[in-house]
């Protein structure tokens, strides 16, 4: 069984705008409904739970399709708790062999090769995710305010959603940093590579990028304005 969790309980208030960036309607939808189209959509997906603030559960369900999805679970602390409590609600009704995938929202623009690449890739692994090479020149500063030293940039990757994971390995390595560990983790996959978990590799989508300024909202407002054109 393969089942999406899609991280919808941010605030997005670097965007500046009334309503978290998520909800915000582009072309007549908002902005999770686009990921989650697509994740429906997909035929290598089960089954979908949504962690997202109770006050948005009707709102959600007005525009997405009930096919596959399973329910919601309660944002945490912060986004690693919110990913916690999404697995336990994922646990109750999938097997410990099932794979989760887990998806930000945020990022609208997901597309079907990006996930089935996943699927593939964590064959024989313990997890797969999508990566970009970095372009610019790479410095480490140990103070912030000086050069340390130069990276090598062939080796540095900038990580992307979707993750996706062995539930039970996943799930244990989540569990083993709680109650106050997990509040300094940052990214999905950060749990598993801090309990040894293999984690493959796959290229990741330029245009698979996360909506986190007013900028990126602009990009993507106008990303979609130009598809209608056509």
């Amino acid at each position: 069984m393969n089942i999406a969790l899609v991280l919808a309980g941010g605030t997005g208030s670097r965007v500046g705008a009334d309503i978290p960036k998520q909800y915000i309607e582009v072309k007549g939808k908002p902005i999770i409904s686009y990921c989650m189209d697509t994740l429906t959509a997909h035929d290598e997906v089960d089954a979908i739970c949504i962690v997202a603030d109770e006050m948005w559960h009707d709102y959600i369900l007005d525009h997405i399709s009930m096919k596959k999805f399973r329910g919601f679970s309660a944002p945490g602390r912060n986004r690693q708790l919110s990913i916690w409590q999404g697995l336990c609600e994922i646990k109750k009704y999938a097997s410990n062999d099932a794979l989760v995938m887990i998806h930000d929202s945020a990022r609208p623009m997901l597309g079907n090769k990006l996930i089935d690449d996943c699927f593939i890739a964590v064959t024989g692994h313990d997890g797969a995710m999508p990566v970009l090479p970095m372009k610019d020149t790479v410095y480490l500063s140990q103070d912030g305010k000086k050069v340390s030293e130069l990276l090598d940039r062939s080796s540095v990757f900038a990580g992307q959603a979707p993750e996706v994971f062995r539930l039970d390995k996943y799930y244990e390595a989540n569990r083993k940093l709680l109650t106050e560990k997990i509040l300094y983790i940052n990214g999905s996959t950060e749990p598993a590579v801090l309990m040894g978990m293999d984690i493959a590799m796959v290229p990741g989508d330029e245009r698979n990028f996360k909506i986190t300024t007013k900028e990126d909202l602009s990009r993507f407002i106008e990303i979609m304005d130009n598809q209608s054109i056509y």
